[in-house]
C-alpha cells in the first residue's frame, strides 16, 4: 500500500504533467465549445505533447481522456459532440494521466463566463473543503479524520457530501487501496503512515446528497436536480505531512 520514495518521484512527474493540461485547459474559452471537443484537445496534448498517455481511455471499457461533468452532473460525466458548454454552467474535467508506468488523477471545476453567485459558492467551498481534507494528512492521523473535516466544512455551509463515491489509493493502477471517504468521525478509520499515496476528490452538491446513475451506466447526476461541483488532487504523505502530487502552478491552500 506505500510507495518508495523512487516510485513517488514517478508519481510526482506524473502529477506535474497533469497539472500541465489543467494549464491548457485554463487557457481556453469554454463557453461554445462541446464538451468532446475539449476531451480530444486533451488527449492530444497528452498523447502528442506530454508523451504520456490518458489512464482512464480502456479503463473499465470507457472511451476517453476525461470525464466531463457539467451542472447537476455529480461525475463520470461522458463528453458528448451534442453537449456545447454554456455561459453560466459549471463544469468538471477530471483527468488521468500515466507517465512511466505510474498514474496521477486530478480534477477541477470550472466557470464558464459570468457564473451565477450560488453556483459560485459551491464551487469555491467545494474547493476549500477538498483542502481541508488534505491539511489532515499526515503520519498517525486517520481517514475518518480526513472525511470529517472534508464533511465539516461542507455542512457549515449548507452543502451535503456525496457519500456513494469516494477518493482511493493510486499508483501503477489507477484505483488501489484504501478507499478515502469525504465524510467520517475523528479518530476512526485507517491509520496514515509515511508513503500512503491517494486522492482526495469531494463532490458536494447543493441539495441532498442522493444521486443516480444515467442509462448510459456511467453519468452519475444528482436526484433533486441541483448543481453539484467536485475537485481532486493525489496526495503522498510524507515524513511532517503531505504532498500534492497534482499541485497546478501557482496553486496555494485556501487560508
Amino acid at each position: 500500500m506505500t510507495k518508495r520514495p523512487e516510485e513517488i518521484a514517478l508519481m510526482a512527474e506524473s502529477g506535474r504533467l497533469l497539472a500541465s493540461v489543467f494549464a491548457r485547459l485554463d487557457r481556453l474559452e469554454l463557453a461554445g465549445m462541446s464538451t468532446m471537443a475539449v476531451n480530444d484537445l486533451v488527449e492530444r496534448y497528452i498523447v502528442d505533447e506530454l508523451a504520456a498517455r490518458p489512464a482512464s481511455k480502456g479503463q473499465y471499457g470507457y472511451a476517453y481522456a476525461l470525464n466531463s461533468s457539467r451542472n447537476s452532473v455529480v461525475c463520470h460525466g461522458v463528453p458528448s459532440e451534442v453537449e456545447i458548454l454554456q455561459r453560466g454552467d459549471i463544469v468538471n474535467f477530471d483527468i488521468t494521466l500515466e507517465k512511466n508506468g505510474y498514474i496521477a488523477d486530478s480534477s477541477k471545476t470550472y466557470l464558464v463566463g459570468e457564473v451565477a453567485a450560488p453556483a459560485k459558492r459551491l464551487v469555491q467551498v467545494t474547493y476549500e473543503a477538498m483542502w481541508k481534507g488534505i491539511r489532515a494528512v499526515r503520519p498517525g492521523a486517520r481517514l475518518g479524520d480526513v472525511g470529517h473535516a472534508i464533511e465539516r466544512h461542507a455542512r457549515r455551509h449548507g452543502y451535503s457530501v456525496v457519500r456513494d463515491f469516494c477518493g482511493h489509493g493510486i499508483g501503477r493502477e489507477m484505483h488501489e487501496p484504501p478507499q478515502v471517504l469525504h465524510f467520517g468521525r475523528p479518530n476512526t478509520g485507517l491509520v496514515l503512515r509515511e508513503g500512503m499515496v491517494f486522492t482526495i476528490e469531494p463532490m458536494l452538491n447543493q441539495g441532498r446528497h442522493a444521486v443516480r446513475t444515467e442509462d448510459d451506466g456511467w453519468t452519475v447526476v444528482t436526484v433533486d436536480g441541483q448543481l453539484s461541483a467536485q475537485f481532486e488532487h493525489t496526495v503522498a504523505v510524507t515524513r511532517s505531512g503531505f504532498r500534492v502530487l497534482t499541485l497546478r502552478e501557482g496553486e496555494r491552500m485556501p487560508q
